[in-house]
């Protein structure tokens, strides 16, 4: 069976920027495949690329067999897309807009208007199917748009960053509406720089950084592979490196201790992996207290996708996110992405 998606060695710049420098994957039929990174790391780009709205510099994209380079008509039938933004024409009502769908799609008319019903059904928005969007909330614009996405019954439902700006009982709604798609057969491809959201959904992670695939594996994977507990600690709120790469080397000293890495961007932390043992927080604030290296503050837990990003990159996701603002240019994607 053909994969669901197969992307390699693809590659797009806008401009200067080079968005996407080699991302390749592979995206099994029936599972939730997450895209994890931060803004600007190229997730948008891949799936612009995928969904036919962004031609590629280079590489190689199929959708279920199909090439979405050399044949994108046919791989739009199989391909659904929920953008991060959500702009609904105000005027019409949520029926309306999925009937204007359905008709962009060519569906025939009765086939059309049951899948409109069944969509309004299935994402619970009956009551408000004949109010207008523009008084729809966050949330039920949202679900209007997965409706939207997935009027044509596609093979891949594709969505980029769907909990954006959505409140925690909204979020959880699309969770489990995520979740019942992969049973009924769907695939999901989704995009998110919320660590705990890919954790929840996805069968399986490729996490980007900066154009390139840098990890990828089921989470519990990726997480078993960076090994050990984590601590954290800052020896001031906003120690000197000088001090912390003092602190760093008494620390890698410790039998049980087996990665220490300085994060600058935090007011040089330090962020360990350990073995797990009762005694490690006390035998860190022992060694420290000794060497006269005070703690402000320490905490462990096991290991998460963050820590993932954090062994692969040296920096955190959120670090990566403020690093990313102050690099990307809006305006050339902008003037690339209308061409």
């Amino acid at each position: 069976m053909a994969a669901a998606v197969f992307i390699e060695n693809l590659k797009k710049r806008y401009g200067t920027v080079e968005a996407v420098k080699d991302v390749s994957f592979k995206v099994e039929p029936g599972e939730i495949f997450g895209l994890l990174g931060p803004n600007g790391a190229g997730k948008t780009t891949t799936l612009r690329s995928l969904c036919t709205l962004t031609t590629p510099d280079a590489g190689i994209i199929e959708v279920s067999g199909i090439s979405v380079i050399n044949n994108p008509r046919a791989a739009r039938k199989r391909l659904g897309y929920v953008a991060q933004e959500v702009a609904p024409d105000k005027v019409l009502t949520g029926r309306e807009l999925l009937q204007l769908q359905a008709a962009l799609y060519h569906l025939p008319g009765a086939v059309g208007k049951q899948r409109v019903n069944t969509m309004l059904e299935l994402l619970g928005l009956q009551e408000y199917a004949d109010k207008k969007t523009g008084t729809y909330s966050g949330g039920l614009r949202k679900r209007l748009d997965l409706a939207a996405g997935l009027l044509h019954s596609p093979d891949v439902l594709v969505l980029d960053e769907p909990t954006v700006g959505l409140d925690i009982e909204t979020r959880f709604v699309v969770w489990d509406f995520l979740r019942k798609l992969r049973q009924a057969g769907t695939t999901v491809v989704i995009t998110s720089h919320y660590l705990e959201e890919i954790d929840a959904l996805a069968d399986r992670v490729a996490i980007i950084d900066r154009g390139v695939v840098i990890a990828s594996g089921t989470p519990s994977q990726l997480k078993d592979k960076v090994g050990g507990d984590r601590i954290t600690l800052r020896i001031r709120e906003f120690s000197p490196v000088e001090e912390a790469e003092k602190a760093k080397d008494l620390l890698k000293s410790l039998s049980f201790v087996q990665e220490v890495i300085i994060n600058n961007a935090q007011g040089n932390s330090l962020n360990l992996v350990v073995t797990p043992q009762n005694d490690a927080l006390i035998t860190i604030q022992q060694s420290l207290n000794s060497a006269d290296l005070p703690i402000f503050g320490i905490a462990q837990s096991r290991p998460s996708l963050d820590d993932v990003y954090l062994a692969a990159t040296g920096r955190t996701l959120m670090d990566a996110e403020l690093a990313s603002a102050g690099t990307r240019d809006p305006k050339a994607e902008k003037k690339q992405s209308m061409r």
